[in-house]
């Protein structure tokens, strides 16, 4: 799945500049196209897990608090989620930054900014593709979330100190290693759970998802507009750091799990 994502970050930025070339709306009619598209599929190809059964839906169940309150008298999946909303939110820091910083630092143009992603698309899909799977068959999950957490951070404090923009593509190689830590944690966490629990727990990861994705850009640009003026690699320093905050609460998830076993 991480794989198809990285494949969608190349041909997406390339079919958008495609279609937006031939007109501006186009781009925005593609996406209509095949998020209906998608519609259909699910509509008319996904099975329903819960076949011949129909659950009440209590008012409860809409409070987008609720999603999280199952999780909190369950230690592994509590401490699990926990590192899950920092992954998250450490992620915000190229996702809000690539392309001011690009500029800034190695001044960039809007063309090598978009040569930079596609090349990072195709280096995370290889990486999803063949490192994942093999790096947690061989080291296990704890370690490849550990692996690829300090893949990530490292990536990040080489980027802060960069030069010259070539410099950004062997560092990617790193950020894109990094990613092999979040299909571990997300395999980690869907065994804690029992079958009847998994929608609820791919929906709060959703919910985390979604929350770090707005309250990050807010923070990470607000770091980078404090510091640019002094030195704008701050920002990156920090997202590393943040990876810290995580080794205690996987360490406490895996001696959760370890004690429960």
């Amino acid at each position: 799945m991480s794989a198809c994502f990285g494949v969608g970050m190349v041909a997406g930025p390339v079919a958008g500049g495609l279609l937006g070339a031939i007109s501006l709306h186009a781009p925005f009619l593609a996406a209509a196209v095949l998020n209906g598209l998608n519609l259909l599929l699910g509509c008319f190809l996904m099975q329903e897990s819960h076949k011949g059964e129909r659950r009440p839906m209590p008012l409860r169940a809409f409070n987008p608090v609720s999603s999280f309150r199952w999780a909190r008298g369950m230690t592994i999946v509590a401490a699990l989620m926990t590192v899950f909303f920092i992954m998250q939110l450490v992620g915000q820091v190229p996702a809000a930054l690539w392309v001011i910083f690009g500029e800034d630092r190695f001044r960039w143009s809007a063309t090598m900014i978009g040569l930079s992603l596609a090349v990072f698309g195709i280096l995370h899909a290889l990486a999803q593709a063949f490192v994942t799977g093999p790096a947690t068959k061989r080291f296990g999950e704890k370690q490849a979330i550990i692996a690829g957490m300090a893949a990530d951070a490292l990536g990040y404090v080489l980027l802060a100190f960069a030069t010259r923009g070539w410099m950004a593509f062997p560092i990617m190689i790193l950020l894109a290693s990094g990613g092999i830590g979040m299909p571990a944690l997300q395999a980690m966490l869907s065994r804690q759970v029992d079958d009847d629990h998994q929608g609820q727990l791919q929906g709060s990861l959703a919910a985390l998802t979604s929350l770090t994705s707005i309250i990050g850009p807010l923070i990470v640009t607000a770091i980078y507009a404090a510091s640019a003026s002094t030195w704008n690699g701050l920002a990156w320093i920090v997202g590393a750091a943040l990876y810290l905050v995580c080794l205690p609460a996987l360490r406490r998830g895996a001696w959760s799990r370890a004690t429960s076993t």
